[in-house]
């Protein structure tokens, strides 16, 4: 990484101090929606975070992109969806170079090493959490929020990667601590129910369903 781009990422990293605890929320957002946005507050509230940071990625390298809007488009359309000063929106990865989970993580905890990151994921990821590039390296890093998505949840918790890690699953009562946790170290959190997606507020052209 160049000098510029070094700049660039610093810049795309959002406001911080020393000892904050940031809740990590990483996507395609293509687009935004309101439960990404009640799901962050949700976190704020079960975990104990100062903020949450929606990394807005170029692409998920699981996923079909064929329909995926311009960057720019989703980081817009993502800020004038997060409407609290305690959600802030990134383009880190594009930045960077990297689709990857993992590699966002290691250069965040390289980059800001005195703040307190917990992973957050839906319910659905989970389930195909196995499939990510280096998941238990992942794991190995960061502490992870799991946030259930009925009807997600058996399907989720019987997935490899749940099983594999189930003996550092922390019982829901202590999910205020999980930012403090040395990973590996989860926790499934239930009382939220929200269906929405993104998939389904596309159109079938891959547009964005507006409201009438």
């Amino acid at each position: 990484m160049n000098a510029r781009e070094s700049s660039n990422a610093s810049q795309s990293i959002p406001f911080h101090t020393s000892g904050m605890r940031i809740g990590l929320l990483g996507g395609s957002f293509n687009p935004s929606h309101h439960a990404h946005r009640a799901i962050s507050l949700f976190a704020i509230k079960r975990l104990k975070l100062d903020r949450v940071w929606w990394l807005v990625s170029p692409g998920n390298p699981l996923k079909d992109n064929g329909e995926l809007r311009d960057l720019d488009q989703r980081m817009e359309a993502a800020r004038g969806m997060t409407a609290d000063p305690r959600i802030d929106v990134s383009c880190l990865e594009s930045v960077i170079g990297t689709r990857y989970t993992v590699d966002t993580i290691l250069y965040l905890r390289r980059r800001a090493c005195g703040l307190r990151f917990v992973w957050i994921m839906g319910a659905d990821n989970l389930a195909q959490f196995h499939r990510w590039k280096n998941w238990r390296r992942i794991a190995s890093e960061v502490p992870i929020a799991v946030i259930d998505r009925p009807p997600q949840s058996f399907r989720a918790l019987a997935a490899p990667a749940a099983q594999a890690l189930a003996r550092y699953r922390l019982p829901e009562s202590e999910a205020a601590g999980l930012a403090d946790r040395r990973a590996p170290a989860w926790v499934f959190l239930t009382g939220i129910k929200l269906a929405l997606s993104s998939t389904g507020l596309r159109n079938p052209d891959g547009s964005w369903k507006t409201k009438k």
